[in-house]
């Protein structure tokens, strides 16, 4: 039997096939699919910017922080899943990758329905946490209620499309995805506009799409291509549980300090803001805006890295290490021009997105401006950060890539955004973003070329 198994994942495509041929066929649906959830987030914005205004926007910009918990949980559990299906089907131990499987499946409904049951306990301490003003408390209250129903709609498809991907299909998971942005962007300006629900009808057209996602994503369950998974492989194995955890930590780490970051942020600009001449709540906004336009950036690099993972998690474990180096190579360029592209864009053509948020003008354009350039300056850094942190995860070094990742997010982050307001007022908090992402580049390149050399050695020994 393990004869059969060794056979049959030496004849993979991941084994075989032209790595940029790979890269494309997984990280193009990827990519969609990361991108199509940040759309949740955006189309209700961009709707209720328009059906209600900025104040409804900061309302859901109090309410993102904890979808942002939701995704780094289950991305944990979905991104570990993945790169330990990978990395067994590469040793050919194919009941390892399904009880790997069938345990974050296991892990990530549980872990959803707590999440959703505490958050809807305490979300007014919670939206006061993450920076909500009494202005924009009901609408906070409206909509992050229904939001956080929805959380396990959102969450426990999000972990299995991961693995998804890493079965093969990355074309399916990718149509799970849109199939639910379809929904959300349809009945979007129905609910605002035609029922004149404000933000809760947005909130709703939301959890409707997720549950959308979640039917095709708990369907493919059944239609497993490397293994037929069964009862068994949902029975909990310590050992099991703890490798998925940690190979996709790195994922967490880099979501969950999103909360941390947006958290902080939204809390500085209330506080400073509020003794500049654009108020407490035009920079929670307007930063708000440009966070979530940088997630789109986010969802593409992060895409890119993940649609790699699974070949270079596969060769690593089949000790194809020239595959290895060169999945890695491409993954890098390809990171590098999308991430120029949209500094450009951020730079010299800013109001063509601020503008897609609704019509408002005076201070609120002003600043929003301001945070594109200020905040996003050094925003091409971040694609050969995202894809190194990745890279570290698929290997098997999900310590390092929790570093690296934990490293931007906190490590320099944090004391900018604590430091430079004192001296530059509200202005200061945007000075963070290009500060930790220049110091976050350093790091990772430093330690890429530490692990390209013990590469050089591992095949030097073979």
């Amino acid at each position: 039997m393990r004869m059969e198994q060794t056979i049959s994942t030496s004849k993979s495509p991941f084994a075989t096939e032209p790595i940029g041929r790979l890269i494309v066929k997984f990280a193009v649906p990827c990519v969609i699919s990361l991108l199509v959830n940040s759309l949740y987030n955006i189309v209700d914005q961009i709707f209720i910017g328009w059906g209600v205004g900025y104040l409804g926007n900061g309302a859901t910009n109090a309410v993102f922080p904890i979808t942002i918990v939701a995704l780094a949980l289950c991305l944990m559990i979905g991104d570990g899943g993945a790169a330990y299906l990978s990395l067994k089907l590469g040793e050919g131990d194919i009941a390892s990758a399904k009880r790997g499987v069938g345990n974050a499946i296991v892990m990530v409904v549980v872990v959803s329905i707590v999440l959703a049951a505490v958050f809807l306990i305490f979300i007014d301490p919670i939206l006061t946490l993450f920076g909500a003003t009494d202005t924009l408390r009901e609408y906070a209250l409206q909509y992050g209620t229904i939001i956080g129903v929805g959380l396990p709609f959102m969450m426990i498809p999000g972990a299995v499309n991961s693995m998804i991907r890493a079965d093969g299909s990355p074309k399916y998971a990718m149509l799970s995805m849109a199939l639910g942005a379809v929904v959300n962007t349809i009945l979007d300006p129905v609910f605002i506009f035609v029922f004149h629900m404000g933000v809760r009808g947005a909130a709703i057209a939301t959890v409707i799409g997720q549950v959308a996602t979640f039917i095709m994503a708990v369907t493919y369950l059944f239609r497993f291509k490397t293994f037929r998974i069964d009862r068994t492989a949902f029975r909990m194995k310590a050992k099991t549980c703890t490798t998925v955890l940690s190979l996709g930590v790195s994922s967490f780490i880099t979501q969950f300090a999103i909360t941390i970051v947006m958290a902080l942020t939204n809390n500085l600009l209330v506080s400073y803001g509020a003794l500049s001449i654009y108020g407490s709540e035009i920079p929670m906004t307007a930063t708000g805006i440009v966070m979530k336009v940088n997630q789109i950036l986010i969802s593409i690099l992060v895409g890119i890295a993940v649609g790699t993972q699974p070949i270079i998690g596969f060769n690593y474990g089949a000790k194809d290490f020239t595959r290895v180096k060169k999945a890695l190579d491409i993954a890098l360029v390809a990171s590098e021009i999308i991430a120029i592209i949209a500094f450009l864009i951020f730079q010299f053509a800013p109001m063509s997105v601020v503008s897609l948020f609704g019509s408002e003008e005076g201070l609120y354009n002003e600043f929003a401006v301001k945070a594109f350039r200020i905040f996003l300056m050094l925003c091409p850094l971040t694609g050969f950060q995202t894809v190194v942190a990745v890279y570290l995860q698929a290997v098997g070094k999900p310590l390092k890539s929790a570093i690296l990742s934990l490293a931007r997010q906190i490590i320099f982050f944090v004391p900018a955004a604590v430091l430079l307001p004192k001296f530059l007022g509200v202005v200061g908090v945007l000075w963070t973003g290009p500060v930790a992402d220049g110091l976050a580049f350093l790091l990772s390149v430093g330690l890429l070329i530490y692990e390209r050399k013990q590469l050089k050695e591992i095949e030097r020994a073979e």
